[in-house]
């Protein structure tokens, strides 16, 4: 079993909690290069960068991120978490990754999402009621074009017809696509029936929770005629190191908190953090993954084991955190976090030949 292991990140740009102040979007970008580039000399595996728009997230164009990393880096494969396919053109999403690939050829990926929060949908002049068919039409067309130089498409409700015209520039091979979903079953089905790896948002609740979720997916592809073994099944979940384990609990449980309660004043199904609940996340079976190497380490391992994942994305930081500690914890998650987890898996592996 190949396993994967990265790092996903929004670019948040809340209050810290040692000065009250939240750091500028443009150093925030600056940090988040430096934190990719220092990813790719640990060894990790991937970096995925969100697409939002507002203020508390200092990213709107993951792309141009994920370009200056590109630059910098060797060997880290470089992702969208999420490109927010209804509010963007999928031609000029395709021509930027390509673009990428030439600058990192094999290393850039695209994830597509239909975006958790709606203000792109004003921002960009769409109305949320086509939220749905927004994106199945636009991943259709972005397909697509991944699939074939020359572009033929009939055109739709959303999207111009597009008469034999190349579409440049193209890589020598297709670009690695995903759906990233929240947990939706239609959102699965879609992913299996269209043949594309999956990558579940496990952010509440229990870890076992989405394992009829992953057997749907599963089932599904199969039945379909889809090729599982070309089908990564991925999750991303928040979380955070350090040396010590109560230091790293103690540390996280405020911009969390901020996160959680600020978001909850926005949607009526989410309620603002306790520390009990905070413990829930944080104990054994929750989902979110605090603590020093080992601890981390070994709830990675029963959450791929448990839910049969072959990639995980740790979510660091939520919220803001200092650069400083960032630096630190990808430092811990890649000298020792992912050699043990990867290590784990080769070793079952060998057991079984």
């Amino acid at each position: 079993m190949n396993v994967e292991l990265g790092i996903s990140t929004f670019g948040e740009t809340t209050p810290l909690e040692k000065t009250g102040k939240a750091i500028s979007h443009d150093q925030r970008i600056r940090d988040l290069v430096d934190e990719i580039v220092l990813a790719d000399k640990f060894g990790i595996d991937a970096y995925a960068i969100g697409e939002h728009h507002r203020k508390d997230f200092a990213v709107s164009a993951p792309e141009i991120v994920l370009a200056m990393a590109a630059s910098k880096t060797k060997q880290i494969h470089l992702s969208s978490a999420t490109t927010n396919l209804p509010t963007i053109d999928p031609i000029r999403v395709y021509e930027q990754y390509a673009t990428m690939d030439a600058v990192a050829p094999g290393r850039i990926e695209i994830m597509a999402g239909r975006g958790s929060f709606t203000e792109a949908f004003d921002l960009f002049g769409y109305d949320l009621d086509n939220y749905d068919d927004l994106f199945k039409e636009k991943l259709d067309m972005l397909l697509a074009m991944n699939k074939n130089e020359i572009l033929d498409w009939p055109g739709g409700k959303f999207t111009p017809k597009v008469d034999h015209i190349g579409i440049y520039p193209h890589p020598e091979k297709p670009l690695p696509i995903s759906l990233a979903t929240g947990g939706s079953p239609a959102s699965t089905i879609r992913a299996a029936e269209m043949g594309l790896p999956i990558v579940y948002a496990i952010i509440g609740g229990k870890m076992e929770h989405f394992a009829p979720l992953i057997k749907l997916y599963k089932a599904v592809a199969e039945r379909t005629g889809q090729d599982l073994s070309k089908m990564p099944i991925a999750a991303h979940s928040w979380g955070w190191l350090s040396d010590d384990k109560e230091k790293a609990i103690k540390e996280y449980f405020y911009p969390t908190k901020l996160l959680v309660d600020a978001i909850s004043k926005e949607r009526p199904n989410w309620t603002g953090m306790t520390y009990d609940q905070y413990l829930e996340g944080i104990a054994d079976d929750g989902v979110m993954f605090v603590g020093d190497s080992e601890t981390v380490a070994n709830k990675i391992i029963r959450m791929m084991e448990t839910l049969g994942l072959t990639r995980f994305y740790l979510h660091l930081p939520i919220a803001s955190m200092p650069h400083e500690d960032i630096m630190k914890a990808i430092e811990i998650y890649g000298n020792e976090v992912v050699p043990k987890v990867k290590k784990h898996f080769k070793d079952k592996e060998n057991k079984k030949k």
